[in-house]
């Protein structure tokens, strides 16, 4: 009986444990990282391959609940991989592993389907700890990508503030801009002298913290709804 409680037990403390695979191109550094996971009760690595090739082949078979993913692979990239994976396992948590915290990166490895996004010098214990912490519903992030994450989506909060800051007059101004017309047209449709446009352009720069008509033309068109192709067709006059 005594026997048979203890087998139980042993099938309840393996199910608990996550298993994980692990995509990385440097030999080194996978195998690193297959000694830290392995160190630890919580998690058994299932798989260690060391490009999108290989994970795609491997990687399904083993179904690991978590992948550490390498963004910057031989050949396809980790990004291309998450994807790839995405498709063949929709359970799976993948967690993006890079040495740089690069905007763009964040942000197409999360539209690609990852859970989480950490930078390599993570100690050990912190890597457990999200992967873990993804297995129960986080979305673990190092502190700097966090950081910069929510620098990007306050970025549009702010833009609208200073766009609401501007009068209707250095709107229309500005609309102008966007058409081609020079200062001397701005003049002539709105009825006023040269230099009183060229004061409210200054005021214009000032609001949006720009330097030049080019800038402010760009963070107004940002900023108005619809734009797409009008940012690639307008031109300014001098």
């Amino acid at each position: 009986m005594k026997a048979k409680l203890s087998r139980v037990n042993d099938t309840a403390s393996q199910s608990s444990v996550i298993r994980l695979a692990i995509v990385e191109d440097d030999v080194g550094t996978r195998q690193s990282w297959v000694r830290l996971i392995n160190a630890d009760s919580r998690v058994r690595c299932v798989a260690a391959c060391e490009s999108t090739e290989t994970a795609l082949k491997q990687i399904p078979a083993a179904a690991p609940q978590v992948v550490l993913m390498d963004i910057n692979l031989a050949g396809k990239s980790g990004i291309q991989c998450t994807a790839a994976l995405k498709q063949l396992l929709p359970n799976t948590h993948i967690l993006m592993l890079t040495a740089f915290a690069d905007e763009d990166n964040v942000f197409e490895a999360l539209r690609a389907g990852a859970s989480g996004y950490l930078l390599k010098g993570i100690t050990a214990a912190d890597l457990v700890r999200s992967v873990v912490d993804v297995v129960t519903g986080g979305a673990p992030m190092t502190g700097q990508i966090a950081r910069r994450v929510i620098e990007v989506f306050r970025k549009p909060a702010i833009e609208m503030q200073q766009q609401a800051s501007l009068t209707p007059r250095e709107s229309e101004i500005l609309h102008l801009l966007a058409k081609g017309y020079a200062n001397k047209e701005i003049a002539s449709e709105l009825q006023c002298t040269v230099g009183t446009i060229r004061i409210h352009l200054q005021h214009i720069y000032e609001k949006l913290h720009v330097r030049c008509r080019v800038e402010a033309v760009l963070k107004w068109l940002d900023g108005v709804e619809g734009i797409g192709s009008g940012r690639q067709s307008f031109r300014l006059g001098k």
